[in-house]
């Protein structure tokens, strides 16, 4: 009789965060304009994912926010990944995200995939592939160990315009709040 294999460790990493490990951990995630670096080390048996908001530069970074910006996150994944054993001339990434989710605006997600590209050539970090761009959200799952990924889109989350994002109130517990009412972005109503 076959013995059955222990289950897998699950946890889920949101804007911000970055998990690395073995063994029988998976990661997982859903992106819009951020992008996810999923690294592996085939040798060590060990990998790691972060979850970031924005590139993040010299120019505009700023401290406080430090956990926002891929310049910081992709340093701890390294970081993290060399104490677990890695070695950076072994490491291999997977890039994904970066969508345009909301037509209007800058697109902070073309931004994203590129700072990524960017610092893991710098790096000398081979991408070994990547799923970056378009206009759809994905949901993501990395086995660190194995290195393998498996990301599907989310079709729900098509690009959505300015204009409808603007005309949809936001609710808080302690009252409404329009932060994208009729009035120009600079007049936000508040009501206690």
């Amino acid at each position: 009789m076959k013995q059955a294999s222990p289950p897998e460790k699950k946890i889920n990493i949101v804007q911000g965060e970055f998990r690395v490990g073995g063994g029988d951990l998976v990661l997982s995630t859903v992106l819009g304009s951020c992008v996810a670096a999923c690294l592996h080390d085939p040798q060590a048996r060990v990998g790691g994912m972060n979850h970031f908001l924005l590139p993040g530069d010299d120019r505009n970074f700023n401290p406080r926010d430090a956990e926002r910006y891929g310049v910081h996150l992709m340093e701890l994944l390294v970081n993290g990944l060399m104490q677990f054993g890695a070695r950076r001339d072994r490491l291999q990434a997977k890039l994904f995200g970066g969508a345009r989710v909301v037509r209007g605006l800058s697109d902070v997600g073309r931004k994203n995939g590129e700072f990524a590209e960017r610092f893991l050539s710098y790096e000398g970090i081979a991408i070994v592939s990547h799923d970056l761009g378009g206009e759809q959200g994905r949901r993501l799952q990395f086995w660190p160990a194995s290195g393998r990924a498996r990301r599907s889109f989310i079709t729900a989350a098509a690009t959505i315009s300015v204009e409808h994002v603007r005309a949809q109130p936001i609710a808080s517990a302690c009252g409404d709040v329009e932060l994208f009412g009729d009035d120009p972005p600079e007049r936000i109503v508040r009501r206690a």
